[in-house]
């Protein structure tokens, strides 16, 4: 389940492009802490203490203790703005939390195991998402969705509704959206065709009397 880390950040900076700019070329990040029945708070926090603090298991769904000018939040990272093209984090959003209230999370989804059958077929398993949105409790939260695919076939298709969840967990979304499909090969199922036995419409004309 998701762990914990501390990560101080900075308050009082002033907004806009050309103060985010200036932050970003000391290695910090410009972002702001909102909740619920608080005043939103920007903030800044270093690259390398925000790299520090989600490098647990959990990753993005570690629960922070987010200190800002002296004051002390449970928190979590809500979204992450990223540069267009250099992909480094450019603003960060952290939302304070109550840790005994349910919230909405993104969870990594893996897949575990070896389909034996799509592989004799010649197919593999292909996720359709790399997440799956949940609901549950701060503390409760999992750092991965563990699919097992061992007894999946070419046929096979995983939707929301047959994901195993962890216990008070909750999925988030449609029950029928596509969480894992199989993918064939043209090749192998060219191969399959040759080799099928032709039907009785289909057999060669013989050849013609010389």
């Amino acid at each position: 389940m998701s762990n914990t880390a501390t990560l101080s950040a900075e308050t009082g900076r002033i907004t806009g492009s050309s103060s985010s700019r200036r932050l970003r070329t000391e290695d910090r990040i410009p972002g702001i802490l909102y909740g619920q029945g608080m005043q939103p708070l920007v903030l800044s926090v270093t690259r390398r203490d925000l790299r520090v603090a989600l490098s647990g298991p959990a990753g993005y769904n570690t629960i922070l203790n987010l200190t800002v000018g002296g004051q002390s939040f449970n928190a979590v990272v809500k979204e992450m703005q990223r540069h267009p093209v250099r992909r480094t984090v450019a603003h960060i959003d952290f939302m304070q939390i109550n840790l005994s209230e349910e919230i909405t999370m993104h969870v990594p989804l893996r897949l575990t195991g070896v389909a034996k059958a799509v592989v004799s077929a010649g197919g593999l398993v292909d996720p359709a998402v790399d997440s799956i949105e949940v609901r549950t409790t701060p503390s409760n939260i999992p750092n991965e969705i563990l699919i097992d695919i061992t007894d999946m076939t070419s046929e096979s298709v995983v939707h929301l509704a047959d994901v195993k969840m962890p216990a008070g967990v909750t999925a988030v979304g449609d029950p029928d959206m596509l969480i894992a499909t199989v993918l064939t090969s043209r090749g192998a199922a060219t191969t399959a065709a040759a080799d099928a036995p032709a039907a009785a419409g289909d057999a060669p004309a013989a050849e013609s009397a010389s």
